[in-house]
């Protein structure tokens, strides 16, 4: 029973918080931006308002503090855990979108709701359960819960703008094609083009163009996108481009002919993603279809016979 009410729970604060982030999604966006431009260099007005205020007032908001705590405490986790490697945790962030966030913080935010998850869950069962040894498995499967979900939930989100990207990336060469076969500079393309673009490769092509206007050059910014999103798509596209500039080849038969590999690449992508659809289905055929077939088939027969040796 108290298992149950736990899962009940759960999935109650599950919806309210998906409703709460539809609710504030637009402010996140903007949030996200602000940060995104601050992490770059842009702060100046933030830090002279940040000065200009009374100093009777308290400037560490509860935000900082948090972030501050969680920053302490991932560090002090990842110098005595061996296991963590931080340089691989701070590719599947950027790959996830979170370009500002520092590993130790999210190890340290890991930690944070991997004790806050498990005091919450011995509170629960300490009041309302009878059987010992289900409140021990519920506490265990509760803090590993909350240290395995984040990451997973990071994972999930890396290899789902992973996919956006390769599906997004032959239209991106298009718009590039046309525009330099129209006279116009690779930059200024990229410049055009990252304007129209939404969704992750413009995010990840805007960031290239800012750390080009910031003084990296433009093979070095195409590396650290390559670094960033290091997927089939991406790899050709910076390569070809690098190669090209390298060897002196026109950038618009490059363009062209990596247009071509683009959609090549992508129909494998989709015919190799038809292929698995068949082993996905096999578990909800199995679980879900196959039992309700039967209970609506067999079931009329069972009450029959049932009825009958009675």
């Amino acid at each position: 029973m108290i298992l149950v009410l736990l899962i009940g729970l759960f999935l109650i604060a599950v919806s309210f918080g998906l409703f709460a982030r539809t609710l504030l999604l637009p402010r996140m966006r903007t949030a996200a931006s602000l940060r995104q431009i601050d992490a770059y260099g842009f702060s100046g007005a933030a830090l002279e308002s940040a000065d200009s205020a009374p100093r009777g007032l308290p400037r560490l908001h509860l935000r900082e503090g948090v972030d501050s705590l969680a920053t302490k405490f991932g560090k002090l986790i990842a110098s005595r855990v061996t296991s963590i490697n931080e340089e691989n945790l701070k590719r599947i962030l950027q790959g996830a979108g979170f370009y500002t966030l520092q590993p130790g913080r999210f190890v340290g935010y890991q930690a944070l709701g991997t004790v806050a998850l498990g005091g919450v869950f011995i509170w629960l069962t300490v009041v309302g359960s009878t059987n010992p040894f289900l409140s021990m498995v519920t506490v265990v499967a509760a803090v590993l819960a909350g240290w395995c979900l984040p990451l997973a939930i990071v994972k999930r989100r890396a290899r789902a703008r992973a996919e956006r990207i390769d599906l997004d990336m032959p239209d991106l060469i298009d718009m590039l094609v046309a525009t330099v076969e129209a006279g116009i500079a690779f930059s200024s393309s990229l410049q055009m083009v990252a304007k129209r673009l939404r969704g992750p490769l413009g995010d990840e092509i805007r960031l290239t163009l800012q750390e080009q206007s910031m003084g990296l050059g433009l093979n070095d910014a195409l590396n650290n996108m390559l670094n960033r999103q290091n997927t089939p798509s991406v790899r050709a596209f910076v390569r070809s481009l690098v190669q090209g500039e390298q060897l002196g080849i026109s950038i618009g038969q490059t363009l062209r002919n990596l247009s071509t590999e683009m959609r090549t690449l992508r129909r494998q992508l989709a015919e190799a993603r038809a292929q698995k659809a068949p082993v996905k289905l096999v578990f909800p055929v199995v679980l879900l279809i196959f039992p309700a077939l039967f209970v609506v088939t067999l079931g009329p027969a069972a009450l029959r016979i049932h009825a009958i040796f009675q």
